[in-house]
């Protein structure tokens, strides 16, 4: 196992427990506890954790995995709702989004669509993602608008009310939200405040409002809320996804694509 996977691994069992041994972190992924200390020590010097005697802790109150950790989870489920996502998308629209590895996966499936190779604009992407903005940059098709901001790491996201002056001047077809949480009762949300202020503008200022999230993310709840759920009018999810939820949030009235 490289250093990278092992990390990504450490880090999810971290955010799964809130807490983790060194031997237990071994055994689990079958290497030394020379090994797993060291993990430790050099994702301690990097703030991702909190160092314990014997093993490590979460990193803060509000611990969320910084993006480039997140990519491989749920990662098959998130390719396809990116997908029928995509296919929601009609050639010519304003569509916002934001960030998070869905949302990313959105604008890969974006950037190979075949009716998109084409126009002038063939599609207008508004984001706040500097990844996003980074990949989509190259298609000369595609007209992106970034919003100012401060970037958050953890996302590579710009938040802030320099993002405001933007999106106050803009009118989007579509935005497509990528959320840590939705839940018929408590609405889609993000773990931080200053992030979901931001979604919550691209879902003001856009004509309709797509949730992507797999399954994992149903039902649950954020510290920081972006809408309530009846201001979402699709939500594309996985089939893992319980009937019971399909239906409270048909009820809602959102339309559910599980894919």
């Amino acid at each position: 196992m490289s250093r990278d996977a092992r990390w990504k691994a450490l880090l999810e069992l971290l955010v799964e427990r809130g807490r983790l041994d060194v031997e237990e972190a071994a055994a689990e992924l079958e290497v030394s506890a020379a090994t797993i200390r060291r993990d430790f020590d050099q994702l301690a010097e990097q703030q991702m954790l909190v160092r314990t005697r014997g093993g490590a802790v979460v990193h803060g109150v509000s611990y969320e995995l910084p993006l480039r950790y997140k990519t491989a989870r749920h990662a098959s489920e998130k390719q396809r709702i990116a997908k029928a996502v995509a296919e929601l998308i009609a050639p010519g629209e304003a569509v916002g989004l934001t960030g998070g590895t869905t949302t990313t996966e959105v604008a890969r499936a974006l950037a190979v669509r075949s009716d998109l190779t084409s126009g002038s604009p063939a599609l207008t992407v508004v984001t706040n993602a500097l990844n996003i903005a980074n990949e989509l940059a190259v298609r000369p098709q595609f007209k992106i608008v970034v919003t100012g901001g401060v970037a958050r790491p953890q996302s590579y996201e710009l938040i802030g009310p320099l993002a405001d002056g933007v999106l106050g001047q803009i009118t989007l077809d579509v935005a497509v939200l990528g959320v840590v949480a939705f839940d018929v009762a408590h609405g889609a949300a993000a773990h931080d405040e200053a992030e979901a202020a931001i979604n919550r503008l691209l879902c003001e200022r856009a004509e309709r409002v797509v949730v992507a999230a797999d399954s994992s993310k149903l039902g649950q709840r954020a510290f920081a809320r972006i809408c309530a759920a009846e201001a979402v009018d699709t939500l594309v999810t996985d089939s893992a996804a319980s009937a019971d939820a399909v239906r409270r949030f048909e009820e809602a009235g959102v339309q559910v694509l599980a894919v």
